[in-house]
C-alpha cells in the first residue's frame, strides 16, 4: 500500500483507534476498577497534551526539542506560585530583599548586554564586562543569600517558603504555558541557530537546569520538601461524602458512597481535561489548514527554498518552539493540579522526554489525532503492562517451589517488562508503519 493511500484512509482509521481505547480503559473499570480506569484516562489526557506540544515542534516544524520535563516542570512550579496562600511570615522575613536581589541579578545580565553593544569596537570592551557582571554576581549574592537564609528558616517543617498568590487554581493552568513559553524563549534565542542534535543537547540541558533549580530552591516551591495539599478545581472526596445530595444520589442508583466519591471526581478532572483537549486540538487543526500552517510545513520539509521565497525561518522556528513549550507547560500545571503535589524529583528528563517522544511516534507525527491516540495508548501500556506481566509471571511460575531460584528470577525481572515493552511497541511501528497509526495527511 503506497504511503499516499495509507494518508488518506488515516481519518477512516481514527475512529476505530479511539474506540478500541475506549474499550480497553472500560475493559480495566470492569476487570481491575473504575479508580483505575479514570486514573489511566486522566493521565492519558495529560500526556496526549504533552504529545501536541511536542508534535507541534517536531511534527510542524521539525525541532528536535528533549527538554519536555523541565518545561512541564515549570507549569507545575506555577501551580505553586498561583494557587498556594502566601506565606506571610516569610515574606516579611525577606520576600522583599529577595526580589530586589533577583532584580539586581536581571539588572546585571541585561547591563552586561546592552553594555557589550554599546561598547562595540572599544580594546577594554571585555574587561569592562567581566569586571561588571563579577561586581554584579557579588552585589547579588550579598543581597540574596541572607533573605533567602531568613525564608527558608521560617517554619521549615510546613513552609520555608514564600507560598503563592492565593488565586483560583484554573489561573494558574494558562500562567504555567506561560512560564514555559518565557523559558522557551530564551533558550530559542540562543540555540534556534544550532543543528538539530545540539540543539537537543542543548534544550536537554535548559532541562535539567531547571529541574535542579526547583529542587535547591526551598524558597521558591520547597525543594524536595514538596509542596502537598495544593488547591483543586474539583469538589473534595470528604465534602462529597458529608454531602446530602450526593449521598441521597448514590443511595438511589446503590452505589457506595465513599467508593463514589472518588469516580465522580476523576470523572471532573476528566471534563476539563476533555474541554482543554477540544479547545486545544480545535486551534491546531485550524493552524494546520491555513496558510500558516502550510508555510511551517514548507519550512520543515526545505529551509533552504523557503528562506529563498523570503520565509523568516528562525522567527517561525522561534514562534512554533514557545508554542509548543507553552502547552507542554498547561500539561505540567494540570498534572500537578490532578497530583495535589509538586514534587520536583518525579520530573525526570531522560525517562519521560523518550516516553512524549514514543507517544509522538507511534501516533503519526505531523497528525495532531495521531499525538491524541499516541498519547492516550501508550499511557495506558506503560500503566498496564508491568501488572499484566506480573500476573503472567505468576502464572508461570506456579507450578514451581517458592525456594526456586529460576521462579525468584523470573518474578524479580517483571520490572522490565514496562521498558521493554515501549522499545518493542516502538520498534514495531517503525518497522511496519513507520509514519505511525495515523499518519500525517
Amino acid at each position: 500500500m503506497s504511503q499516499s493511500h495509507v494518508a488518506q484512509t488515516a481519518p477512516n482509521r481514527a475512529p476505530l483507534y479511539f474506540g478500541m481505547m475506549a474499550v480497553l480503559i472500560i475493559a480495566v473499570g470492569f476487570l481491575q476498577s473504575w479508580n483505575s480506569a479514570l486514573f489511566i484516562l486522566n493521565m492519558g489526557l495529560i500526556s496526549a497534551i504533552m504529545a501536541l506540544g511536542v508534535n507541534l515542534q517536531w511534527g510542524f516544524a521539525g525541532l528536535f526539542n528533549v527538554g519536555v520535563m523541565g518545561f512541564v516542570a515549570l507549569g507545575g512550579l506555577a501551580v505553586v506560585l498561583i494557587s498556594t496562600s502566601p506565606v506571610g511570615e516569610a515574606w516579611q522575613a525577606g520576600g522583599l530583599r529577595v526580589l530586589f536581589g533577583l532584580a539586581i541579578g536581571v539588572a546585571t545580565i541585561v547591563g552586561g548586554i546592552v553594555f557589550w553593544a554599546m561598547l562595540r569596537g572599544n580594546k577594554y570592551r571585555a574587561l569592562f564586562i567581566a569586571a561588571w557582571l563579577i561586581a554584579g554576581f557579588f552585589i547579588f549574592r550579598a543581597v540574596f543569600d541572607p533573605a533567602v537564609a531568613a525564608i527558608e528558616a521560617v517554619n521549615p517543617a510546613i513552609s520555608g517558603n514564600l507560598g503563592g498568590l492565593g488565586l483560583p487554581v484554573l489561573i494558574a493552568w494558562p500562567v504555567g504555558g506561560l512560564f514555559a513559553a518565557g523559558a522557551a524563549w530564551l533558550v530559542a534565542k540562543t540555540a534556534l541557530g544550532l543543528r538539530s542534535d545540539y540543539l537537543a543537547i542543548a534544550t536537554l540541558g535548559i532541562a535539567e537546569i531547571i529541574i535542579a533549580v526547583l529542587k535547591n530552591e526551598d524558597w521558591l516551591g520547597r525543594g524536595v520538601k514538596n509542596v502537598i495539599g495544593l488547591p483543586r478545581p474539583v469538589p473534595y472526596e470528604i465534602d462529597l461524602q458529608q454531602s446530602e445530595w450526593f449521598i441521597g444520589l448514590m443511595q438511589s442508583i446503590g452505589a457506595n458512597p465513599v467508593t463514589a466519591s472518588s469516580i465522580f471526581v476523576k470523572l471532573c478532572y476528566a471534563g476539563l481535561f476533555f474541554a482543554v483537549i477540544i479547545i486545544l486540538i480545535t486551534a491546531m487543526q485550524l493552524a494546520l489548514n491555513s496558510p500558516w500552517g502550510r508555510m511551517m510545513r514548507a519550512i520543515r520539509d526545505n529551509e533552504v527554498s523557503s528562506e529563498a521565497m523570503g520565509k523568516n525561518v528562525t522567527g517561525r522556528h522561534l514562534q512554533i518552539f514557545v508554542l509548543g513549550a507553552a502547552i507542554c507547560g498547561l500539561a505540567g500545571a494540570m498534572m500537578t493540579t490532578l497530583d495535589g503535589q509538586l514534587t520536583p524529583s518525579s520530573y525526570q528528563p531522560l525517562r519521560f522526554t523518550f516516553l512524549v517522544w514514543v507517544m509522538v511516534i507511534v501516533g503519526g507525527s505531523g497528525n495532531n489525532w495521531g499525538a491524541v491516540l499516541g498519547g492516550l495508548f501508550i499511557w495506558f501500556l506503560w500503566v498496564e503492562v508491568e501488572p499484566i506481566g506480573r500476573f503472567i509471571a505468576e502464572v508461570i511460575t506456579s507450578g514451581m517451589a517458592d525456594t526456586s531460584a529460576l521462579k525468584a528470577v523470573i518474578l524479580e525481572r517483571t520490572v522490565y517488562v514496562r521498558p521493554l515493552t515501549m522499545g518493542l511497541v516502538l520498534l514495531f511501528v517503525l518497522r511496519f508503519n513507520p509514519r505511525g497509526l495515523l499518519p500525517e495527511r
